[in-house]
């Protein structure tokens, strides 16, 4: 069978498929490796005698690049191809991890850790499921969202108690060696399976009409588009709405629980590796919770969702330092399981609400709201290490991020988006 002269109806299998496929893997790569630092802030500390508050900095850069690449990245894979683009991710992904065995003084951490792996994951962060979607499918959007969104949490699944094993066995640099190696093995198969459109392989995507014509691939500057986009879409209200609960989203996920959940437990007596599996815990319903609120997004009002998924988080956090002395017990497993089902299902309906509203120009602006979650993330990384350093525990830090996840549920309501730009 030859794809380039496939039809949709000729195919049990869509080859929409197989991308999404290719796009799971990667995006599932790129989140294991961006959590990885969370592993090894004990280790790091032991050996260099950092402080929490500088390693977290280096946190904090790789956050930040991380949501501040993803507009500009996808201007590059609307340019140059998302195959390009995601096989030099990887290779700044590997680069970037590798180097950090020969570290010796803090500010290699933060250029390695912090600006390379930030900026390799940042290319293939949920921008890249975002394009993918716009591509590839016209019917199951929130569904194959859901899942691509979900392959974070896979990741996060996969690689962090194996890395925690790496860190308190043979050591950190072992740990960072692996995801250098595991980098580098993704490449071929971006190269080999990944396709950008798929008039590029003589079909339509998934739910189009066979005779439906697709845009042609932007030749306009990348970084000039993605500015344009940023700004026509600042002068509207919904944007603010969106990016503002979104950077609430990330300090209360990625800047908070994954960066400060581990070194937090181990504060109350717990075992790395227990805290890493607790973590691995959360990644298993997260992907349940992820897949359903994409299927959710196709049903019912995203700004509905966002609301309920806010709150409920809001409220979840707040009782999480109660928890904390239980640990294993029965408590800490039920917070364990609701956080987890709630960890990353905001990203479906926010995807879809930056599609309705901004509609051709989705992808980018989504580049965008994400890239305020990521500093979000970034300050409450930086604060929650200082709060520690200089109270001794992570209570404040916990209370904080529930009441500002309370504050999110509020802007979500606000949002009105029947009307469009």
């Amino acid at each position: 069978m030859t794809l380039s002269t496939t039809t949709p109806t000729d195919r049990r299998v869509h080859r929409a498929w197989f991308v999404a496929a290719v796009a799971f893997v990667a995006i599932l790569g790129a989140a294991g490796f961006r959590a990885t630092p969370g592993v090894l802030i004990t280790p790091l500390q032991e050996e260099f005698g950092w402080s929490s508050g500088t390693i977290s900095l280096a946190v904090s850069i790789n956050l930040v690049l991380y949501g501040l690449t993803a507009p500009f990245a996808a201007a590059l894979m609307d340019r140059f191809g998302m195959r390009r683009v995601v096989a030099v991710a990887l290779l700044l992904i590997a680069v970037g991890s590798g180097l950090t065995v020969l570290m010796t003084a803090s500010w290699q951490l933060l250029l390695l850790w912090g600006v390379l792996v930030g900026l390799g994951t940042g290319s293939m962060a949920l921008v890249f499921a975002a394009t993918v979607v716009d591509r590839w499918f016209v019917r199951h959007r929130g569904l194959v969202t859901g899942v691509l969104t979900a392959a974070g949490a896979t990741g996060q699944l996969i690689f962090l108690p194996a890395l925690a094993q790496l860190a308190a066995g043979p050591g950190w640099r072992f740990a960072s060696l692996t995801v250098a190696a595991s980098a580098l093995a993704v490449v071929p198969f971006v190269w080999w399976l990944l396709r950008d459109r798929p008039e590029d392989v003589g079909t339509t995507a998934l739910g189009a009409d066979p005779g439906a014509v697709r845009a042609a691939p932007s030749t306009a500057n990348a970084a000039v588009r993605a500015v344009t986009v940023l700004a026509s879409a600042v002068r509207t209200r919904p944007f603010w709405l969106l990016a503002g609960g979104f950077a609430i989203c990330g300090a209360s996920t990625n800047g908070l629980v994954s960066t400060h959940f581990i070194p937090a437990a181990h504060d109350h007596g717990m075992a790395e590796p227990v805290a890493a599996g607790l973590l691995a815990v959360i990644g298993i319903f997260d992907i349940a919770g992820t897949i359903a609120s994409g299927w959710l997004s196709d049903k019912i009002d995203p700004k509905v969702l966002l609301v309920v998924y806010y709150a409920l988080r809001g409220l979840s956090l707040m009782v999480l330092p109660s928890l904390f002395a239980a640990t294993t017990e029965p408590s800490m497993l039920v917070f364990i399981v609701f956080y987890g089902l709630d960890w990353v299902a905001t990203v479906p309906p926010t995807m879809a609400l930056c599609r309705r509203i901004y509609g051709a120009d989705g992808s980018v602006v989504f580049g965008w709201v994400f890239g305020s979650h990521q500093v979000g993330a970034a300050i409450a990384a930086v604060a929650a290490g200082v709060t520690r350093d200089h109270l001794g525990n992570y209570d404040l830090a916990w209370y904080g991020a529930g009441a500002l996840c309370l504050l999110a549920a509020g802007m979500s309501a606000a949002i009105r988006h029947s009307k469009g730009r």
